[in-house]
């Protein structure tokens, strides 16, 4: 196999290449040439932490603030939809971000997406009533959706897959941190300042990400701008992601399953989906290029990303149910009790990426992490009224470093599986599919949550009528003034409906192990092969 200007033809070059142990031209070249100092990386890497942080943080901490938001703005039937909104915009507007970083240079399109954030979330807290905060919390989620894969294609360009992994570590430990620290920040906001101060406070912490950002990436690429942006796959993409957030939002909630709602959105859903499919194999710079799924790597690794998003946003969504109406925390203190699980995400997170960037193997740590969290989400599946925090603090752990370990690795693993001219692209699809399990996660396990614990209170038995006709209103308060043995039915059916979710996340868990195990130890490009992996006697592959 021969190259040509440093890319070689058919197959991705990376992993060919690195497998043979060939030396390719462009693979220097992708790394080398930036010039940017360790010193340079670590100023960049404070503004890149801060605009990811915004980004994860900003859904969760508006959580506790969405009562007195109500209170204020009325609008109850649209509650839903400020959480969607941002979900929704976010998801859809990934792959575009990445794609444009591609085209335009990663500088002036992550500076963009940052001023689009901020925009949108200076609308927020301007908002007047409920139709305008969901329509300003999708502008939100658009820029939102810029700065995830921004940040990782930044990353990517910046610095080699060898020495990546340290800090792709921090980036990904910063994942647990905002999903905990939101809610605790959202609810102290809420107590003691505004609600419109959960969107106001990224104002500042934003305008110092756009400094620190445009002064030190003036070294990447610019990009051509001279390509065609690929508008019908654009369309596509939002038509069939937005009809199956849809479906998995309000299928067996707002409508039934069997619905010609639900059922016309599955049906746009698949049309939607192949229409893409057929549209990106056609066009010259599709907004997700199919080429990047031939490579084994990294469509295994975008099944990881998958997997550990549905775990992570499903155990953490749903644990402060049984935390606050089992175990009796409060919603502040359900907040303090997931410290032990986003402890061990950030030490295996940061402890993985260097021990990757020492030794070069990586192969190990998403087959040990999907273990570990298939393991935690079966220990939780195991729980009863009875277990007391302790036990489900250890729980977390294991469930936390499972986690840990899924999510930088599945990201290292996907960009070094890809040509540097598909780096946008490639992270964004590999970030999309993250997201995807997320939504996915929250929506399914929400409806086995809340199905079983329905069925749980009709089989209760004379004297859970009362109890059944205000669980969709119940909270930890009003369940405190129930009767004991009211409060003893409830508390056994929320524990029901965890343990089911739980039992079903372990078994998707059970999959991302599976899928896993097929992932190659391909060497890292920017450093030597490990001792493991040395170079095959095949002929080297040189550049013509």
């Amino acid at each position: 196999m021969t190259t040509n200007g440093g890319s070689t033809s058919g197959e991705v070059p990376p992993e060919s290449a690195g497998a043979k142990g060939g030396t390719v031209a462009s693979a220097g070249s992708e790394t080398a040439g930036l010039g940017f100092s360790h010193r340079q990386i670590l100023i960049t890497m404070s503004g890149l932490v801060i605009a990811m942080m915004l980004a994860m943080l900003d859904n969760m901490i508006v959580a506790p603030a969405l009562p007195t938001i109500v209170g204020e703005l009325g609008g109850l039937n649209h509650l839903a939809w400020v959480a969607t909104g941002y979900i929704l915009a976010s998801t859809v507007a990934t792959p575009i971000w990445g794609k444009l970083g591609d085209l335009y240079g990663r500088r002036i399109v992550f500076v963009s997406a940052v001023g689009i954030f901020l925009f949108g979330s200076a609308l927020c807290g301007m908002s007047q009533d409920m139709g305008q905060l969901v329509a300003f919390r999708a502008v939100q989620g658009l820029g939102a959706g810029g700065l995830m894969v921004g940040v990782m294609s930044i990353i990517g360009e910046m610095i080699p897959p060898r020495d990546r992994s340290k800090y792709q570590g921090v980036m990904m430990a910063v994942m647990p941190v905002s999903m905990i620290g939101g809610p605790l920040i959202g609810g102290f906001i809420t107590d003691h300042l505004n609600w419109r101060w959960a969107f106001y406070v990224n104002l500042p912490l934003g305008a110092v990400t756009l400094v620190l950002c445009w002064i030190t990436l003036g070294k990447l690429p610019k990009g051509t701008g001279r390509a065609r942006i690929d508008w019908l796959g654009t369309v596509l993409l939002t038509v069939w992601i937005t009809a199956l957030v849809l479906v998995t939002s309000w299928g067996g909630g707002e409508y039934a399953w069997g619905s010609p709602t639900i059922i016309g959105l599955s049906v746009l859903t698949v049309a939607g989906f192949v229409a893409f499919i057929i549209v990106q194999g056609r066009v010259a710079e599709p907004v997700m290029p199919l080429r990047v799924f031939k490579s084994r790597n990294f469509s295994l690794a975008g099944g990881v990303a998958f997997v550990s998003g549905f775990a992570m946003f499903g155990a953490m969504g749903f644990l402060p149910q049984f935390q606050q109406f089992v175990q009796g925390a409060s919603a502040t203190n359900s907040g303090l009790l997931l410290m032990p699980m986003m402890a061990a995400a950030m030490v295996v997170s940061l402890g993985g990426g260097l021990l990757i960037s020492k030794t070069g193997h990586y192969k190990w740590l998403p087959v040990a992490g999907s273990a570990l969290v298939a393991v935690g989400l079966g220990l939780f599946a195991t729980m009863d009224v009875n277990t007391s925090t302790a036990l489900s603090s250890v729980y977390m752990v294991l469930l936390g470093a499972g986690m840990g370990a899924m999510m930088q690795t599945s990201t290292l693993i996907a960009q070094n599986s890809i040509e540097l001219r598909d780096m946008g692209a490639g992270t964004g699809a590999s970030t999309f599919l993250r997201n995807m399990g997320s939504s996915l996660g929250v929506s399914l396990l929400g409806a086995i949550y809340t199905g079983t614990l329905a069925d749980s209170l009709k089989n209760a038995g004379t004297g859970a009528e009362s109890v059944a006709s205000s669980a969709s209103s119940m909270t930890p308060e009003a369940l405190k003034k129930l009767p004991e043995a009211s409060q003893a039915v409830f508390q056994q059916a929320v524990t029901d409906g965890i343990t089911a979710l739980f039992t079903w996340g372990a078994v998707v868990a059970v999959v991302g192990v599976l899928i896993a195990l097929f992932i190659r130890q391909v060497p890292l490009r920017g450093g030597a092969a490990p001792a493991a992996e040395k170079p095959s006697p095949e002929p080297a592959v040189t550049s013509v």
